[in-house]
């Protein structure tokens, strides 16, 4: 028996699935769904760990927080934007615009 040296996971979606059909084949449209899942888990932790790191920030930096904690007010606004489980399954682009970086 042969161990591997890391764990590796198959992030892409399923290759036979097919938009135009997802019917088509009941195998690949619950693998392509649970992709969506996880990916959405991912975005939702990824989310959670930032806002985490903002909370730290706000209670370090004390009234100084406005500039020593801008970049991670961004990356939370951006990890946030288009992430949650609502019906209307809106497109991020449609969630508003993204503050350009200057």
């Amino acid at each position: 028996m042969v161990r591997k040296a890391k764990v590796e996971f198959d992030e892409r979606p399923p290759d036979d699935f097919d938009p135009s059909n997802p019917y088509g084949d009941p195998v690949a449209m619950l693998e392509y769904r649970e992709h969506l899942v996880r990916e959405k888990w991912i975005q939702i932790e990824t989310a959670k760990i930032i806002r985490d790191r903002l909370r730290w920030c706000y209670r370090i930096e004390g009234v100084n927080h406005l500039q020593k904690c801008r970049h991670l007010v961004e990356q939370y606004l951006d990890a946030t934007r288009g992430v949650g489980w609502g019906k209307d399954a809106r497109p991020p682009e449609l969630h508003g615009p993204k503050k350009e970086a200057d």
